[in-house]
């Protein structure tokens, strides 16, 4: 299913008619094979591994990989909460502050287990990144309850997904928390246009001086970031990538780190809401090495962005020049036959309706033509953008189908999987 791009765009206007003669939407009418839209990600989404990349601290020479991996890991602290027993670990890409990761795992295990990379969201947030989705011994932070409770039920579901048996690394990721842009690294422009914005929001005169309080400095930290995306993204241009590269790039060293560790097996997941769902599917185009992935509020059509929704999302979804010769739902789906589950929400502000069902047909059509129909669910909610208790749970069912063969490991007071609602 294909829609037809609207005849008068309100976010276009007197320009509505450019997407009906510009070549994207004509190339992504058909459905391309897999093996080209692969090409087309090792053009345009790989990032080539630097050699000064050495092995991971503490693997094991030759084990399983023999491709890039973090260099100078180290564990900063360790902690005991809940039933878990965590790391915050520290490694570097290369470039830029040192990457803080935290690593959850069930306290007392013995052997290895299956791993799963819990990658954060965006939710226009930059100032934290793991903390949004995993806590410490000393629980959730001040600044995101409000953030956790509508996106994500109140609840660290890292925390939750750990405690169901698995090697859990929640990574901050290029732009994000750890591996953020200081303000004063910004350019002038960009600040200037936040704090007039923030001053605006706030319902206060334009030209008052933000005050220095803690949640008025991130405020002011997001509002700038979000603007800075835009710059960030044209040196990506002019350095020959993407923004989407650079964080699969990012993403596919945590994901190497995690499988290299003695304690994790080969068998291993990605999951992430939003901008977590969206590293979630370019990791799994880039990758080989994963087993399954979960892609939560993070699906549709580019042509079901038009006119709806291009303004709400980051540049990680749009990587340039991708969507001239395919869509989104082919890069989520070229790795069929490998397990996909794809979460959906009918009231969704970020996504049309219409666009999340034609990429939902389109990614079925991927997996029976690789004949691995049942290799893909998609599954409908009612409700906004989200990962709720609900969608949680179904999603934590499916890892464990898929990555401990279909050992289940449930955590006190919980019982098996609801029903699960259907398109």
């Amino acid at each position: 299913m294909n829609e037809t791009v609207p005849g008068d765009l309100a976010h276009l206007g007197r320009y509505s008619g450019w997407p009906r003669v510009s070549r994207g939407p004509r190339s992504r009418a058909m459905r391309p094979d897999p093996a080209m839209v692969r090409a087309l990600v090792e053009e345009l989404i790989i990032e080539p591994a630097p050699g000064v990349m050495a092995a991971a601290a503490g693997a094991t020479p030759g084990h399983r990989l023999g491709q890039a991996l973090p260099k100078e890991v180290r564990t900063e602290e360790t902690w005991q909460a809940d039933g878990l027993s965590g790391e915050e670990i520290s490694y570097s890409v290369g470039y830029g502050p040192r990457t803080r990761a935290w690593l959850l795992k069930p306290v007392g295990t013995t052997g290895p287990l299956p791993c799963v990379l819990a990658l954060h969201s965006h939710d226009g947030f930059k100032y934290y990144g793991k903390e949004k989705i995993a806590d410490r011994e000393h629980g959730p932070l001040r600044a995101l309850e409000r953030l956790r409770a509508g996106a994500y039920g109140g609840r660290a579901y890292a925390n939750e997904l750990a405690r169901r048996g698995f090697v859990v690394l929640v990574p901050d990721t290029f732009c994000w928390g750890s591996r953020r842009f200081l303000l004063e690294e910004m350019p002038a422009a960009v600040l200037e246009a936040a704090e007039a914005l923030g001053r605006l929001r706030r319902g206060e005169p334009a030209r008052r001086q933000p005050d220095s309080s803690g949640d008025d400095e991130i405020d002011l930290y997001n509002f700038a970031a979000a603007q800075h995306e835009h710059v960030v993204e044209k040196y990506c241009s002019l350095l020959g990538t993407t923004m989407a590269a650079v964080v699969a790039h990012e993403d596919t060293l945590a994901l190497r780190y995690l499988l290299s560790r003695p304690d994790t097996t080969e068998r291993a997941g990605c999951i992430g809401l939003s901008g977590g769902g969206c590293r979630s599917a370019l990791l799994r185009a880039v990758s080989s090495e994963l087993t399954a992935s979960v892609i939560t509020g993070m699906m549709s059509t580019y042509d079901g962005l038009l006119d709806h929704n291009v303004v709400s999302h980051t540049w990680m979804f749009m990587p340039a020049g991708f969507a001239a010769r395919a869509d989104w739902p082919d890069l989520a789906a070229c790795r069929a036959p490998s397990p996909l589950l794809v979460q959906y929400n009918r009231e969704d502000p970020l996504f049309t309706v219409e666009g999340a069902r034609a990429a939902h047909e389109r990614i079925e059509s991927h997996y029976a033509a690789a004949g691995a129909p049942a290799a893909y669910s998609g599954v409908f909610y009612d409700g906004p953008h989200k990962f709720d208790l609900q969608m949680q749970e179904d999603a934590f069912d499916w890892l464990e189908s898929q990555l401990s063969g279909g050992t289940r490991h449930q955590p006190d007071g919980r019982d098996g999987r609801a029903d699960r609602p259907q398109l």
